[in-house]
């Protein structure tokens, strides 16, 4: 994690292991950018309106960020525009010095699922994605973009993801994890059936402007409390996707969990296989127990990695979720990003090492 603008220290040329970054945020210099997509309704509506969240403010978040734009103190790129819009910056600072050979791009300004209205929301998403493929993918073949869809509007998502499908810069479907409904619920299986057919894993990354609460016990006071309490956001989404019946529905779903930890995955699988016992007869449809999803099913970016005072708790975590269920994830270039030379304090094997850092992600995305 860095918030300075100390320059890192750099490792011995060829003594590391090229990288799989799994959550890269770019960012347009403004929301004009996306003009150029735009079709002329939509451009003069997003003059006129601007973009409208589901949420009392329309410019910012409810809780003030840590940091400006919720990043490192030195990722502001010297030729202006915010974190994330310049890609020479991106190179020099982040995917050369940590050898990345592949970084998934997973855009979170102007996000049609947190759009209120449904027409724009499609059009922005569509915008979204041709930017990333135009500005991003297309200038650096070690990025790979999401299929951004408007996910409140399942028939507009599974228009967009036929439009991105089989193109080999697109490797996943983007989703916010906090939707209008719990995202197991049938409204959205048309997005899943088109995942699963195309063989597209979901990227479900933290949070979304939905205007409910991260938390079951209403808005937290501090940003301290909506921060930690992703985590808790995170299980329900889990429960919700097992619990709804979804990979029974669709079992060659692959669903990533971006930004959101995973020292919470052991505690959430034994809570519901105890409650499972007692009322799975209003669940028939599930064939398995609930744990066995979340260890089949379920992928689970690093960032933010679980720091315990004892390591080898680390340890019995990963353990039981499984080696090859976590992919790294450095949330470059926010202030709690994570660098993969200090994040892991434990011992890893070479081959626990590089599951984690590269070869899981080659498998989930199929990455040559």
């Amino acid at each position: 994690m860095s918030t300075t603008t100390q320059p890192r220290p750099e490792a011995p040329s060829g003594s590391r292991l090229r990288l799989v970054d799994g959550d890269i945020h770019p960012a347009p210099r403004d929301l004009a950018v996306l003009d150029r997509w735009l079709p002329d309704r939509w451009r003069r509506h997003r003059q006129e309106y601007g973009v409208r969240l589901r949420q009392p403010f329309a410019t910012t978040h409810p809780y003030p960020k840590a940091t400006p734009a919720l990043s490192r103190y030195d990722s502001w790129p010297p030729g202006g525009g915010p974190p994330g819009s310049d890609l020479d910056f991106m190179r020099s600072q982040h995917l050369d010095p940590l050898d990345i050979e592949y970084g998934m791009l997973q855009p979170l300004a102007a996000r049609g699922m947190d759009e209120r209205n449904p027409g724009f929301a499609a059009a922005l998403s569509s915008a979204v994605n041709d930017w990333m493929r135009e500005d991003w993918t297309s200038r650096e073949p070690r990025l790979k973009a999401t299929i951004a869809i408007p996910g409140e509007d399942a028939a507009a998502s599974v228009r967009e993801i036929e439009r991105w499908a089989g193109q080999p810069d697109f490797v996943q479907i983007a989703m916010v994890s906090r939707a209008l409904e719990p995202l197991g619920r049938q409204r959205y299986w048309p997005i899943y059936e088109a995942a699963e057919h195309h063989g597209l894993p979901l990227g479900l990354h933290s949070l979304g402007t939905s205007g409910h609460s991260v938390t079951g016990g209403g808005w937290p006071s501090f940003y301290f409390e909506e921060h930690q309490a992703v985590a808790m956001s995170m299980a329900a989404l889990c429960a919700s996707f097992i619990l709804e019946g979804v990979f029974d529905r669709f079992p060659r779903l692959k669903v990533v969990i971006i930004e959101g930890g995973f020292g919470w995955v052991p505690s959430l699988g034994w809570r519901m296989d105890g409650l499972w016992r007692s009322l799975r007869s209003e669940v028939p449809h599930l064939r398995r127990k609930p744990s066995e999803y979340l260890k089949s099913h379920l992928w689970f970016t690093t960032q933010p990695v679980e720091e315990p005072e004892r390591p080898e708790h680390l340890r019995q975590v990963i353990d039981w979720i499984g080696w090859d269920r976590l992919l790294f994830a450095t949330d470059y270039p926010h202030w709690d990003s994570d660098d993969p030379r200090y994040a892991f304090k434990l011992q890893m094997s070479e081959a626990e090492r590089r599951m984690i850092l590269a070869d899981n992600a080659r498998a989930v995305y199929r990455l040559g």
